[in-house]
């Protein structure tokens, strides 16, 4: 059966034939991807979560200066990061700079997102807003970034809002070198839950392991059905992958490689499960030789960089390293 998200070219074809690239926006490219998880009919009602009440919020400016300030990564966490795929970091933001930035991104996801979408996205919205650009750009995760990819200065790919709403169902499982289109194991995603996210919420979980995407590798991709997020599950029970599904702390934020197959449960709560993610890459990475329908819109995000060159237009500027 043909997905109904998918235009006539995008379908045609078999069910693992990715070659032609997406036609459509990034909206309909997440409700396409959405639908690919292999999920149960949730039961039950939604689970009431309470907010921390984060006191008086901080102006845009005082957002702006705390992401200025380098955070302290540890060598162990730079060879967690390198060993496991992916690493999460404790107290990356204070719960009054994630009250004001999940503030400023549920009014930009209200003005322009249909409210009835159980995953609402939202991308580039650094060129917009200058408290999200202060986020997006900011030194401090820059800093981050930097030091667990061993680069000495990296680029943005894209930002993201994410607000996976309540009763939405769980994320399929992934890798992010499938979508990006950059010919590089250089590139990290940092996940920034906006909010406390418990089990019920559905927080980012990560397969361990940084040689765990070659277990998969054969599993054939499904464009129409849920077939390959079901081959990959199966997959990681029957070798004993370990996952890291627990909750996330508030403040606290994961970055994963491109290589790090993830997931996320459904949001069984009465609360948007709002996260801002941002990917970057080291300066220096060029385009894949061949960019699919799984690299979504990717040429809104690196404008003029054709298969081959080398990414570095104004809207993947380089990060300014923090000041100690």
């Amino acid at each position: 059966m043909t997905n109904p998200y998918l235009s006539s070219a995008t379908a045609a074809g078999t069910a693992s034939d990715v070659a032609v690239e997406w036609d459509r926006g990034n909206d309909q490219w997440w409700d396409w991807y959405m639908s690919l998880a292999d999920s149960p009919a949730p039961v039950g009602p939604l689970v009431d979560v309470a907010e921390a009440d984060p006191g008086p919020l901080p102006s845009d400016d005082e957002v702006a200066a705390e992401l200025a300030v380098p955070y302290p990564v540890t060598d162990t966490q730079v060879a967690s990061f390198r060993a496991e795929s992916f690493v999460k970091l404790p107290g990356v933001l204070t719960p009054g700079a994630l009250a004001r930035l999940r503030a400023r991104l549920r009014e930009m996801l209200d003005d322009v997102v249909d409210p009835s979408v159980g995953f609402q996205s939202l991308e580039m919205m650094w060129l917009d807003d200058a408290l999200v650009r202060s986020a997006v750009l900011s030194p401090r995760i820059g800093g981050i970034s930097a030091a667990l990819l061993g680069a000495e200065r990296v680029r943005l790919y894209h930002d993201n809002a994410l607000s996976k709403e309540p009763g939405a169902g769980r994320t399929p499982w992934h890798y992010d070198a499938h979508h990006f289109p950059l010919d590089s194991p250089s590139v990290l995603t940092a996940w920034i839950p906006l909010q406390a996210t418990p089990v019920e919420m559905g927080p980012l979980a990560f397969a361990r392991g940084a040689e765990t995407w070659k277990l998969v590798a054969d599993v054939a991709f499904d464009k129409h059905g849920t077939s390959y997020d079901r081959g990959v599950s199966d997959a990681f029970r029957r070798d004993g992958v370990q996952v890291e599904d627990r909750p996330f702390a508030a403040g606290e934020m994961s970055f994963h490689s491109a290589n790090c197959f993830h997931t996320a449960g459904a949001n069984r709560t009465t609360s948007p499960r709002m996260v801002l993610a941002t990917t970057y890459f080291a300066d220096g990475v060029r385009v894949i030789p061949a960019p699919t329908m799984v690299s979504g819109d990717w040429r809104t995000f690196i404008p003029g960089a054709e298969p081959g060159a080398m990414v570095a237009s104004a809207r993947n500027p380089i990060l300014a390293p923090p000041t100690p």
